[in-house]
């Protein structure tokens, strides 16, 4: 049966939408939704441990985001936002040419040169869709280590910074998990920003396991389903890995408790038929919305999420979609802080 998109929807004020993280990362708020009771409890994150117990394996994703935002000039002197999004393969250490998205876009084109901080230069190559262009990046030096020093946290669009924001938001530290390793991603994985270090403590003490996998996240992630069918929309690729060492924990779990959307679809996408994670290297595109039958997570930590998204679509193929939009009301009621900066909720 085909599923209507407007089933997915949520009313919910701007007021509501996270604009800065918690000042303490472990003291945002969490909703527990106990998924067979229909039942909700207001709690904190760092009472998260209490819900958890020995044989219990926590999934994290450990994938790093990069300083994927640039601000540049065009020769015209108008201010450019560039987000990167993907490198494309074949260019050198210091040109390199990614997919990009560029705010405003209407007035690109190809072949229009661009100067960015440092003195690095770029040009943009083509486009690829309405925002999307390719650019080339002269930087005159190691294109990550440009970025590092250049680059701001690639923020969505829903939290607003000026340009020069940086220096007065601590962005490039809290947009990131604090066991982030691996770089790759140009958006956070979000559930994740809540941990901290004394989160882990309490785990091991009770003793829950934690293991690590890797989804470098895309920026279509985030994006809203707009096929009129949900069945019709198609996911973004996005490159992912487990390791043997995870793989053996998480198959020896008493319950796979996985830590955002991501860990999820890299576990679902991990589990071959009899339930069992292969040590994998590779690229998924699995949407999972209503209907889709889980293989190996068991509960799941996530935090709000936009209307009519395929995260949204996730959570509620995993709870039910009346119980979600139910717990999402309550939310509102209750003004909890929505998307990447706001709280969180658990789902057992």
């Amino acid at each position: 049966m085909s599923m209507d998109l407007t089933d997915f929807t949520y009313e919910l004020p701007n007021t509501l939408i996270a604009q800065r993280p918690c000042p303490v990362r472990d003291a945002s708020r969490m909703m527990v939704l106990h998924r067979q009771e229909r039942r909700i409890e207001h709690r904190q994150f760092f009472e998260l441990p209490d819900y958890l117990e020995k044989g219990d394996v926590l999934v994290v994703n450990d994938s790093r985001v990069i300083p994927a935002r640039l601000y540049a000039l065009k020769e015209t002197g108008g201010t450019v936002e560039v987000l990167l999004l993907k490198k494309l393969q074949g260019a050198a250490p210091d040109a390199q040419t990614w997919e990009v998205l560029l705010r405003p876009a209407r007035r690109a084109a190809a072949g229009q040169a661009l100067s960015l901080p440092g003195g690095a230069r770029a040009v943009i190559r083509e486009r690829v869709s309405d925002k999307k262009w390719t650019v080339e990046f002269s930087t005159g030096t190691d294109f990550a280590a440009y970025l590092r020093r250049n680059g701001e946290a690639p923020l969505p669009p829903y939290i607003k910074r000026r340009p020069g924001d940086a220096s007065h938001f601590p962005d490039r530290d809290r947009y990131q998990t604090v066991y982030a390793r691996a770089d790759g991603s140009v958006a956070a994985p979000t559930a994740g920003l809540h941990f901290t270090p004394r989160t882990f403590d309490a785990l091991r003490s009770r003793g829950v396991s934690v293991a690590a996998v890797t989804l470098h996240v895309g920026y279509g992630t985030f994006l809203p389903v707009t096929a009129s069918r949900i069945e019709d929309h198609v996911m973004e690729e996005e490159s992912f890995e487990i390791d043997a060492e995870a793989a053996e924990a998480i198959n020896a779990a008493k319950r796979v408790v996985a830590v955002g959307t991501t860990a999820t679809r890299v576990l679902e996408s991990a589990t071959d038929e009899r339930g069992r994670i292969r040590p994998t290297a590779g690229a998924t595109r699995l949407f999972i919305y209503p209907g889709y039958r889980f293989k190996r997570v068991n509960r799941l930590l996530t935090n709000f999420h936009l209307p009519a998204s395929s995260l949204l679509l996730l959570v509620s193929a995993f709870a039910g979609r009346e119980c979600i939009l139910d717990a999402y009301r309550q939310a509102v009621e209750a003004c909890y802080r929505f998307y990447s900066y706001g709280d969180c909720m658990l789902i057992l």
